[in-house]
């Protein structure tokens, strides 16, 4: 059995060694480099510029600015495309801007000989502007009278979706007589993905057509924007993906490709490579959307929920990018983690502000749902007297759960069983008893989060995959996939899958880890938790019409019918009693060289996949809460994930640990800060405060695996999950050791000794 099994990594030893190359890695002698100029205003329009100090540095070849572009708008999401206009991604954004709408917007660009001479000339162009007041909230944004960040809309307010579930409305069903009744704000704040690697890409001509090197997670996605954003047929388009040291998100939107790929045809197609700092990372690419979230929640004194209302407002920043996806799928977890009795209303808004465009972050909207609805849990607990984990057992989402909307069911679920697995291991009965009515300046308390989360797009976007196998002349293989491995461990997956259904087994599965447009076959890429799920269908169809054309051969070089055998081991045996009768190697030999019958044994399938199915999952914490210095300090920590069966369950648990590591950053400490005029204020790893290995305790990791029939293996989404319930259990921890509600996030110790000074407990 491959699957299943804890293999090491198949990128392991490249990876340790150094022998991974990456895009910077890969980069032609000789390159020429292009550096952004960017606007020091967020909100306005260019008026003009003056180049010519820039031109005057020496290696200077190019200065390209916002006047001298093709005039395309072109969307930057991550999104497969829709043949139906509606569905389509928003094009708000050219390969640089004019119409100023964010600190740090692409106005125009340098290509010079080196790095100190495009660095030199960029800070050296003068930029005459129109300056408009900064909108930094949507409050600000939607408020009457407020500048037009977009001509196509006809205000601020990207789009707005809401739903009602039962009879009656929030406000009819609160009417009911004894309720205990909640009415609160919950904040989250902008935070960046903080990959290790910057996006860095290179381009150059090669026979008339511009060749990307990039670092990204949608290599086939990217090729359809450049193609959209330069007005060039995509046949004309060659778009590369090595190794890529993270992305978390940020790397599935198209971010700086298209210009890069644009500014190698004005110098004749030399190649130009374009490396963004951190620092422009930080505060120029994307973030995770800050949202408002506004909760209304009644329930019965009995625990009962009976209903509740949510109104979110999405801080989108300057462009769409994923835009109203986010706060929709915020949305969509509020509505299915708990059940009402009588009323269920959302509203979500997604609005054009002056800071720092949102866009995908490693749990696309759950993350801020689950803040939402897990503080809003334990607030109504508190209230009832009564016992968190039992307020979430009597009210979560039950077996056999289907979405009233998108009609996603709960194929196999475990979510009660993560429940009393991590009550069981962090001794949640004997901590609440025992933190009961402290005193003193430092305090402990024990704090819990649940959530649920989908695997991969389907049925709100398309799901397909597809995947090649070729057999090697020693018996080998070559595995092909367009989905990406961005350090998650995929190639590693794949290949246990396509042993497992083909007999080769994974030492002898070569995966092919570097994408290319030109040779790989089509994916949408990494996103969304998908790859295990979605791909894997593809591994699972093409291994096995891989596994048919061999026995069909096997059967020609044996004489025996193709049913009476099968392939084990690297080898042809018979299917009845396993006796060994050819070697591969022999068979793929024969294949290629027969003269009577020559066979190159390939095959290839897509695979649309149109099955869906939640994951589920829990997280415990504890925290010893020194007050006065406003410090939480996490103690112990476990999550407990219902992610099905596991592929490979040192690399699920390696997964689980750093989706952790990101939830106590995003509960703690992280956030990107900007300045009355929208000038990020902590764009630079020493302000923006990441938590580093002494911050960060012991993590725990368990799993309930219960097969999931709809999975290929009866495995479902992990990727994104481990983020998710992190911040929302350290704030209940916070709240049980002190009786104070943080409800808004990060909880950093200034934030912290405020309320605390509020309650009057320093």
């Amino acid at each position: 059995m491959a699957v299943g099994k804890s293999i090491i990594r198949v990128d392991a030893c490249e990876k340790v060694t150094g022998g991974a190359k990456y895009t910077a890695d890969l980069e032609p002698k000789g390159a020429l480099v292009a550096k952004v100029v960017r606007s020091t205003i967020a909100n306005g329009v260019v008026k003009g510029f003056d180049l010519e100090a820039a031109l005057a540095v020496p290696g200077v070849v190019k200065i390209v600015t916002c006047f001298d572009v093709p005039d395309y708008q072109f969307p930057t999401a991550g999104h497969p495309w829709s043949v139906e206009t509606a569905h389509q991604d928003i094009a708000d954004r050219k390969l640089l801007n004019t119409r100023v709408r964010v600190y740090g917007d692409d106005i125009a660009a340098v290509v010079a000989e080196d790095e100190i001479s495009a660095a030199r000339a960029a800070r050296l162009v003068i930029v005459e502007y129109e300056e408009y007041p900064p909108l930094l909230t949507p409050e600000e944004a939607l408020a009457e009278g407020a500048p037009r960040l977009h001509d196509e809309k006809p205000g601020n307010l990207i789009a707005h979706s809401g739903f009602k579930l039962g009879e009656l409305s929030y406000e009819e069903a609160a009417e009911e007589e004894g309720l205990i009744v909640i009415d609160k704000e919950y904040g989250t704040q902008s935070v960046q993905h903080c990959h290790i690697e910057t996006p860095v890409s290179f381009a150059y001509m090669e026979k008339g057509r511009i060749v990307v090197t990039t670092s990204t997670q949608i290599p086939h996605i990217v090729r359809r924007v450049i193609s959209q954003a330069l007005g060039v047929p995509m046949g004309m388009i060659r778009v590369i993906k090595p190794y890529i040291g993270g992305g978390f998100g940020n790397k599935q939107d198209v971010l700086y490709e298209p210009l890069n790929a644009y500014l190698c045809t004005l110098v004749g197609g030399r190649c130009v490579k374009m490396e963004i700092s951190r620092e422009e990372t930080l505060a120029c690419t994307r973030v995770r959307h800050a949202m408002n979230l506004h909760v209304k929640a009644a329930a019965r004194k009995d625990g009962t929920l009976v209903a509740r209302k949510l109104t979110a407002y999405s801080n989108q920043g300057g462009y769409a990018s994923h835009a109203h996806a986010i706060v929709a799928n915020t949305s969509n977890e509020f509505k299915q983690i708990y059940h009402d009795e009588k009323a269920l209303e959302a509203d979500a808004y997604t609005v054009y502000t002056n800071i720092a465009t949102g866009g995908a972050m490693r749990g696309y909207g759950i993350p801020q749902a689950a803040f939402a609805a897990e503080c809003m849990a334990d607030d109504l607990a508190l209230q009832l007297g009564m016992d968190p984990l039992e307020f979430r057992r009597k009210n979560c989402m039950q077996a056999g759960y289907e979405d009233p909307h998108t009609h996603v069911k709960f194929n196999s679920y475990g979510l009660m069983e993560c429940m009393e697995k991590g009550r069981e291991l962090i001794g949640w009965d004997e901590k609440r008893r025992e933190y009961v009515n402290q005193t003193g300046p430092v305090r402990r308390g024990i704090g819990m989060a649940i959530f649920c989360y989908k695997t991969g797009v389907y049925p709100i976007s398309l799901e397909t995959a597809s995947c090649r196998m070729v057999l090697n002349q020693d018996g080998s293989m070559q595995l092909m996939m367009g989905a990406t491995e961005i350090g998650q461990g995929a190639d590693t997956v794949f290949a246990q899958m396509a042993a497992q259904v083909t007999g080769i087994t994974e030492d002898r599965v070569n995966v092919m880890s570097t994408q290319d447009t030109d040779s790989s076959p089509f994916d949408t890429g990494a996103y969304a938790s998908r790859q295990t799920y979605v791909s894997g269908k593809a591994v699972v169809k093409t291994g096995t019409l891989f596994k048919e054309k061999i026995l069909d051969y096997a059967s020609y070089m044996l004489k025996r019918p193709m049913d009476t055998l099968d392939v084990k081991e690297n080898s042809v045996v018979d299917r009845e009693s396993g006796e060994l009768l050819l070697s591969m190697e022999e068979l793929a030999t024969t294949a290629i060289y027969s003269l009577d019958r020559s066979v190159h044994i390939t095959a290839e399938a897509t695979s649309h996949c149109k099955d869906n199915t939640f994951a589920s999952g829990a997280c415990f914490a504890e925290v010893e809460v020194d007050m006065p210095l406003g410090k939480v300090k996490v103690t112990n920590i476990i999550n407990v994930h219902d992610s099905g069966v596991l592929i490979n369950p040192k690399l699920a648990e390696a997964q689980v640990h750093g989706g952790m590591s990101m939830g106590l950053g995003y509960g703690l400490s992280e956030q990107l800060l900007f300045d009355a005029k929208g000038r990020p204020l902590n764009d630079n790893l020493l302000d923006y405060k990441l938590p580093t290995a002494m911050d960060t305790p012991d993590l725990h990791v368990e799993f309930v695996e219960i097969n999931d029939p709809t999975g290929p293996f009866g495995n479902k989404a992990l990727g994104e999950p481990p983020a998710i319930p992190v911040a929302p259990a350290i704030r209940n921890a916070v709240l049980n050791a002190t009786g104070v509600a943080v409800d808004s996030l990060p909880m950093d110790p200034q934030k912290m000794v405020a309320h605390f000074k509020a309650a009057g407990l320093i």
